[in-house]
């Protein structure tokens, strides 16, 4: 991965005085994941290029880390080729004093709005370019983005254009990658405000997407993520509490055709034909789907899985668990987990259902759910919904390639969603029936789909 800053303020060679690392020499630095190097393509008077390469080692992220089920996933990814915090890391330890704004010998400089440019390449989408944009353009930045490979929507080569401090620039840089990237190599804990808050100084309180960007940052923890927000703007709590009235932008967008209740109306009429006992909802979120179960009297017992703690607390109030007139003990369970796991603790259900769920999952950790769902688990019927692509046109203040919601990782068509489920049907030994939910155009077909499988 790569990642260069450049300059035109003359002389331009006054990069090496404020990044602390001199244009005629290579600078090589050791990283516990690999190995990072700072060099300059271009050191002249008019412009000066700062390069720093990354080369993480695949197998090193892996060996010693207890990681014994043998998966060819924990090798095969794109952590060593993608910007991600192991990028951020890197360029942390390499342009530490710089990122601190502070300069002993030029401070003059340091604390000057140069022109700057930065590449970063590649970079995830995990949003798609309106993400990317969402991000950056609100700190002044000019941004290019040129899509990459066979997955023009999932990364790209960056690059920003502007006049800004150079610490400004790396403070950016720092704390977004990870955003667009979604997904840290290391534990986050506690320690992750204090350093998101440092780095965010002076612009994170002021951006309009800093809930998503501390969301993020944060590996969606909940109580982390409010703990954040509250620190960052002590007036806007209730803002940090995330209230269950507020609408996901994918909600807002389907607002005029009601879809997120014709998709929870249709998992339930669909399992009440079926009529299983044991029922976990993989995804569960604040425990819509489960709350239309509990009135089902076949669903004898419900299960709701989360990744998120913050989520569940707001299911369990909704559901009233543990309170008066809430469901009778054991007839409903909430488990904070992954979904990438296999878990003992809902395997054996009768029933399973993925309700818009497996569009916020990254492509390479699909084929994990995959075989903790399908082939680990084995519910006799699994119900997954996502939306369709095809009829994403239709919405009109959606632009064109962009998904419903900036935490969607892929949007199918009605051919690629039956595409996977005849894959899931032939590695897993399930028979899949699809149909659509919604108003269905005569080209687009309905806004959402649904297959149903079993085994």
């Amino acid at each position: 991965m790569f990642l260069s800053i450049a300059t035109t303020h003359r002389p331009a060679t006054d990069l090496g005085f404020l990044l602390h690392k001199h244009p005629n020499r290579l600078h090589e630095i050791e990283l516990t994941f690999g190995k990072a190097w700072v060099f300059y393509p271009e050191a002249t008077d008019e412009r000066c290029e700062a390069a720093l390469v990354l080369d993480v080692d695949p197998v090193g992220l892996v060996r010693g880390k207890g990681q014994g089920d043998g998966l060819l996933d924990h090798y095969v990814n794109d952590r060593p080729y993608a910007a991600s915090s192991f990028l951020s890391v890197a360029f942390n330890k390499a342009f530490r004093t710089a990122m601190a704004g502070t300069c002993v010998a030029r401070q003059d400089l340091a604390d000057s709005a140069l022109p700057l440019e930065a590449v970063v390449t590649p970079l995830p989408m995990r949003g798609g370019e309106p993400l990317v944009r969402q991000l950056f353009e609100p700190l002044g930045w000019h941004v290019e983005i040129e899509p990459l490979g066979e997955a023009p929507k999932l990364y790209a080569r960056l690059v920003l254009r502007g006049e800004a401090r150079l610490s400004a620039l790396l403070t950016h840089l720092y704390v977004l990658i990870p955003v667009l990237d979604d997904t840290k190599h290391y534990w986050v804990g506690e320690d992750e405000i204090d350093k998101l808050l440092k780095r965010g100084e002076g612009w994170l309180d002021r951006h309009p997407a800093k809930d998503l960007i501390v969301r993020r940052y944060l590996r969606h923890r909940g109580l982390l993520a409010r703990a954040a927000l509250e620190r960052l703007a002590p007036q806007m709590q209730d803002e940090a509490a995330e209230p269950e009235t507020q609408a996901a932008p994918e909600e807002t967008l389907e607002a005029p055709i009601r879809l997120h209740d014709a998709r929870l109306e249709m998992v339930v009429a669909t399992l009440r034909a079926i009529g299983p006992k044991r029922i976990v909802d993989l995804g569960c979120g604040e425990g819509k789907l489960l709350q239309l179960l509990l009135r089902e009297s076949w669903a004898r017992e419900l299960i709701g899985l989360d990744p998120s703690a913050r989520v569940l607390e707001r299911a369990a109030r909704r559901l009233k668990l543990n309170q008066p007139g809430g469901p009778p003990e054991g007839r409903l369970t909430l488990l904070h987990g992954s979904l990438t796991y296999r878990d003992d603790r809902w395997t054996g259900a009768d029933a399973a259902a993925l309700v818009e769920v497996i569009e916020h999952l990254d492509p390479d950790r699909l084929p994990l759910v995959e075989r903790v769902v399908f082939g680990a688990a084995r519910p006799k019927t699994v119900v997954v919904t996502t939306p369709n692509a095809d009829y994403n046109v239709l919405f009109p203040t959606l632009a064109a390639g962009a998904f419903r919601h900036p935490d969607h990782r892929f949007e199918w068509t009605r051919t690629e969603f039956a595409a996977w489920a005849d894959r899931i049907g032939a590695t897993y030994n399930y028979q899949a029936s699809m149909s659509g939910i919604g108003h269905e155009d005569a080209t687009h077909g309905a806004p959402s789909q649904m297959a149903v499988f079993t085994r």
